[in-house]
């Protein structure tokens, strides 16, 4: 029988203006200083490291394991580097799981990061000879055929990114805080790629996420409340291929029922208390709870309109803003994983879903051909 492994500590830095001085070392070390102080040890204590990040191209570094051992106090010591696009931060989280519950490792500590400030992440990003289209472009056509197939409203867009921007006015470590955010501030806003407004778009964001992985006996002899992790799971399926259905890909089906049947939830909707889905762009969480068979089929958009994903709702999804307030790309899913923790724990402050039980935390990257997902608990064996 596998070991168990659960979150026992959580640290986030976001770049700030004003401190200039913060170097990309620096913005990893203070995640991590801030993880393990919450889980009660040092970073003498870590016997291993897992570091991701989206490709080294954003930022031109080649290799930052290498510098970042140094500055982790990592050297000597086994050190992964994990690269999935942007789904990487929740795969870098799966694979910090998996070591705890090979057996080798008692600590993990798990970083992402992106320093997209010293970087070029629209050129790194861009088709090539495709004429530069970025990831907008790229999804744009599939949500345009998402609405059509879905008969969905146009305001559906719109009021993900007014909730999500909500939330994140509760979140202190949100990336972008826009206080006086609307409908009509949302549909006014410039028209980036046809249905996508500027405000229902992610922002290109500086920051670093880290949590600290232990095996059973270091979770309950922890400060905090653990996140257990209850289930994971992983797949990808290729970019394009005849018949390839970029609205519903496969491999978000095969992930999401992995994840589920491991899990052994029935009921997604009913079971699940809350959810981090990585929504890049707004239309992107009614079409992944679809696409992740949370809801049936032209369900999503309904069950957004209806209110229940806003905090409060039956069915929460972001709490804390999202992607769409927070987006160091190669840290996004690793916060997603992190702030579905973060609820299970009871430690997410003025945004924390009363009663969370089960949280969702969930990833995507490449041209939507990469999944990564996690069930926590606070308890170690949930019942549903």
């Amino acid at each position: 029988m596998r070991r168990q492994s659960a979150v026992v500590g959580i640290g986030q830095t976001k770049y700030k203006r004003a401190r200039d001085d913060l170097s990309l070392e620096g913005l990893v070390r203070e995640a991590a200083h801030r993880a393990v102080e919450d889980a009660g040890i040092t970073l003498a204590d870590v016997d291993a490291f897992v570091i991701g990040k989206a490709p080294d191209a954003l930022e031109g570094v080649m290799m930052p394991e290498l510098s970042l051992a140094d500055a982790l106090g990592a050297i000597g010591k086994p050190i992964h580097r994990v690269h999935t696009a942007g789904s990487v931060g929740a795969a870098t989280a799966i694979s910090g799981s998996i070591m705890i519950e090979s057996g080798r490792y008692d600590r993990v500590l798990v970083l992402c990061y992106e320093k997209q400030s010293e970087g070029n992440a629209t050129w790194a990003l861009s088709g090539g000879r495709s004429g530069g289209q970025g990831a907008g472009g790229t999804f744009a056509p599939w949500i345009r055929s998402y609405i059509q197939r879905s008969g969905a409203p146009e305001h559906i867009g719109w009021k993900v990114a007014v909730k999500d921007r909500r939330h994140a006015l509760r979140n202190p470590n949100a990336h972008l805080r826009i206080d006086d955010i609307s409908i009509e501030k949302v549909k006014e806003s410039p028209m980036l790629w046809d249905p996508l407004h500027f405000l229902e778009s992610c922002p290109s964001s500086d920051g670093a996420a880290a949590i600290v992985l232990g095996n059973e006996e270091v979770a309950t002899k922890g400060p905090n409340p653990p996140a257990w992790v209850v289930a994971h799971a992983k797949r990808s399926e290729l970019s394009s291929f005849p018949g390839r259905d970029t609205v519903k890909p496969q491999a978000g089906i095969d992930c999401a029922r992995a994840l589920f049947e491991e899990a052994g939830i029935t009921r997604p909707l009913e079971q699940i208390d809350c959810a981090e889905l990585y929504v890049p762009f707004s239309w992107y969480e009614p079409m992944w709870l679809e696409g992740h068979e949370i809801t049936p089929g032209g369900d999503g958009w309904k069950l957004t309109d209806s209110g229940a994903t806003e905090l409060g709702g039956s069915f929460p999804i972001n709490p804390s803003g999202g992607v769409l307030s927070s987006n160091p790309i190669g840290a996004s899913g690793l916060i997603r994983c992190l702030e579905a923790a973060n609820q299970v724990r009871g430690t997410a402050g003025d945004y924390q879903v009363d009663g969370a039980r089960v949280a969702l935390g969930h990833a995507y990257g490449g041209a939507a051909q990469y999944f990564a997902m996690w069930i926590v608990s606070s308890e170690r064996q949930p019942t549903f």
